[in-house]
């Protein structure tokens, strides 16, 4: 396949190479060593208890107290202590995520509401690389998977953050970075088990290749044990197994060339059961005990040539391809090819600009089944994109504006801009106030413009027939082939103080208009007699959802004392929908709160606590075209986690993990495509080994 838009794209941006070197003054070409101001005044702020850095707010490396937007970094430090095993679950201690637990396999994960299986409006990255599905407009968890040990860190944008990272980061953008390869180097040999955890290990090997070039490889795997049902206790057989490798090579050419080459490889074997409609007497569901398997490699690159500390210019490049097989789809294919560039520099001292360009390919196969069927099965499609953004000093080391735009063009709804305009305050070295206002799109997925799904079969309310039986009705799923884009727009405030070295407080508050969101239309039944005489009553996707949100989110950081520090975090949401067939897909929770004790009692022993409160919630069941029916309640939740680990060797460090140690089954969330039976959480506990050699 020829993709001649990519090479058109690809000489753009060599050729703009010479032009951003001829742009750059005299003020730019400084020593790499000099200090920036900014640098200063970020020296004096922190933010859950460290100078973090971020680079996703901003597209360029600042910290969390200068970055004009809601953000939260979860440390590597973060993730090891709360013993967590996924990423979604590293995710809780983010405010203003939600994180429900489908089944041993599934989680829904969103920002800011609006909650699903497929969650559409949050854009998900793994160094860069998008994991966005573009055919369900979603992330597939089963299949995101990393060696967490290798994790730098986890930045959560809360927001719109549409005019750098593009559609589809309506309400915020997950980006989790790996450590650089110098900093693996050695051996790391981990291996666990447990209740739930029935066995998990991982291996790593990092090694200096030459004087500037250091690479590291590694192994991991997992298999997870079945939880119960939500409403037997029996097993929900929703057990998951996985095996991922991989590697990473950095490589410095010269003081201003870096180069990286990273690449995974995995295949996963996820058990559910799935509710599955018929249209044959006794026209009852069965429940089908599925096994299926995903598979899929990537690999992605990013050359960057840094002119100063304060011009460079970066161009990445990824290949991801991913084979799906289960009941439903017999097989989902998808290859993504993707590029992107980018220049920042400082046109003058009170202005510095960031601009760039990409292109994305997207191929997709599907294999149709009487169930579901997607036309046509195959599709090719394209997405090109521009942006640029300027952040512009009004009161030096006090006012800052930054504006910009993103503009794109895709195969589904045409041209999108999607514009933003940020100003923050430094009223002190230890204050900062912020405000926002964007304009962010959801793109349309294959699956709104080109579904036809057997949704359900109803016999209530029957519809009687001669001789007393009764005529089933058949749910039937349409896309539309003109759906359009969702289009959000936000107004944001926000506030960060630091009282010393041992206390930071941030908030954001924020309100949310959404039109032309996703909402189900009831068309005209009709009857049909394959493969028997039913009435078929289509429910199509439409855009005539509206919807509002409004809330905030705070997060403290507290460190008590040298051995014992508190993060606190807090979240409130308030979701209002119109009533048209319910435009969304969940009601998430209006409140969310977490709590965390990090303590070292002695030398080389620290223990963990967490606990965590989510208020009452509802989901959406697709199988009641009545209004007033399809709403699903879930009861409010209170959680709680500890670990205990000891470092007995330098080397070597041993754990013990209890997870949702409250109750033995809590139903936390319900599929929204109501084919997957929904399980009940299951407490567990787990012991594991790290070495380090």
């Amino acid at each position: 396949m020829k993709y001649v838009s990519y090479l058109t794209v690809l000489l753009a941006c060599i050729s703009s190479l010479s032009w951003a070197e001829s742009v750059l003054s005299d003020d730019m070409q400084k020593d790499a060593t000099d200090i920036d101001m900014a640098d200063l005044l970020n020296a004096h702020v922190i933010s859950n208890a460290k100078k973090t850095r971020v680079t996703s707010a901003s597209k360029k490396a600042e910290t969390v107290a200068n970055a004009p937007t809601a953000v939260f970094v979860i440390s590597n430090d973060d993730i090891k202590r709360s013993g967590v095993t996924s990423v979604p679950e590293a995710l809780r201690m983010a405010p203003g995520v939600e994180v429900a637990r489908v089944n041993s396999n599934k989680w829904a994960v969103s920002l800011r509401g609006f909650n699903g299986v497929f969650a559409n409006k949050l854009l998900v990255l793994i160094d860069g690389r998008s994991v966005y599905n573009p055919s369900f407009s979603g992330v597939y968890w089963d299949t995101q998977d990393v060696m967490l040990e290798d994790v730098d860190r986890i930045e959560v944008i809360r927001g719109p953050a549409a005019t750098l990272w593009g559609a589809n980061a309506v309400n915020g953008v997950i980006n989790i970075i790996s450590k650089e390869a110098s900093k693996t180097q050695g051996g790391l040999l981990t291996a666990g088990g447990g209740s739930q955890e029935n066995g998990f290990g991982a291996l790593r090997y990092g090694k200096q290749l030459n004087q500037d070039t250091y690479g590291r490889v590694y192994i991991n795997g997992f298999n997870r044990d079945n939880f119960k049902q939500a409403d037997s206790g029996n097993s929900a057989d929703d057990g998951w197994a996985k095996q991922q490798g991989g590697f990473r090579v950095d490589t410095r050419f010269s003081n201003q060339d870096d180069l990286t080459v990273q690449g995974d490889i995995y295949r996963t074997t996820i058990e559910q059961a799935l509710t599955i409609p018929t249209l044959n007497p006794p026209f009852q569901e069965n429940i089908q005990n599925n096994s299926n398997t995903s598979s899929g490699w990537n690999i992605n690159s990013r050359f960057t040539h840094t002119f100063s500390t304060t011009a460079e210019y970066s161009l990445q490049f990824y290949y991801d391809h991913s084979r799906r097989e289960d009941y439903l789809v017999p097989r989902q294919l998808l290859d993504t090819l993707n590029l992107d560039f980018q220049n920042s520099f400082r046109v003058n001292p009170e202005h510095t600009a960031i601009w760039g360009l990409g292109y994305r390919a997207n191929l997709d196969v599907f294999e149709s089944t009487p169930l579901i069927d997607i036309t046509p099965n195959s599709r090719n499609t394209q997405l090109f994109t521009a942006f640029l953004q300027d952040e512009a000093t009004l009161i030096d080391e006090e006012l800052w504006l930054t504006i910009g735009s993103k503009f794109e063009h895709n195969d589904y709804s045409g041209f999108e801009g999607q514009p933003t305009a940020k100003l923050m305050w430094a009223p002190s070295l230890k204050q900062r106030f912020w405000a926002s206002f964007s304009r962010a799109v959801r793109t349309p997925s294959r699956i709104e413009q080109n579904i036809h799904a057997l949704q359900g079969v109803s016999l209530s309310p029957p519809i009687p027939l001669l001789g007393g039986q009764s005529l089933p009705v058949a749910i039937i799923n349409n896309g539309t082939p003109n759906f359009r884009a969702e289009v959000e727009l936000s107004y944001e405030l926000g506030y960060r103080f630091t009282l010393s070295n041992q206390f930071s407080f941030d908030i954001a508050g924020f309100y949310n208009d959404y039109d032309n969101m996703r909402s189900y239309s009831v068309g005209n039944s009709y009857l049909s007699a394959t493969p028997s005489l039913h009435l078929v009553q289509p429910v199509n996707f439409v855009n005539l959802g509206k919807a509002s949100t409004y809330g905030f989110e705070a997060a403290t950081v507290w460190q008590m004392t040298d051995r014992w520090r508190w993060d606190t975090n807090y979240s409130f949401l308030n979701t209002s929908v119109n009533n048209d067939l319910l435009s969304s897909t969940a009601i998430s929770p209006q409140h969310s709160l977490s709590l965390r004790a990090v303590i070292d009692p002695v030398d080389d022993v620290t223990i963990d606590f967490w606990l965590r409160y989510t208020s009452s919630s509802s989901t959406l069941d697709l199988n009641n075209i009545s209004p007033g029916a399809r709403i699903q309640q879930l009861n409010p939740h209170v959680t709680f986690d500890t670990r205990l680990a000891w470092k007995l060797f330098p080397s070597l460090e041993i754990s013990l993990v209890g997870q949702n140690l409250l109750d033995d089954r809590r139903l936390e969330f319900r599929d929204e495509s109501g084919f997957v039976q929904p399980s009940a959480i299951s407490r567990g506990v787990y012991g594991k080994l790290a070495l380090e050699f």
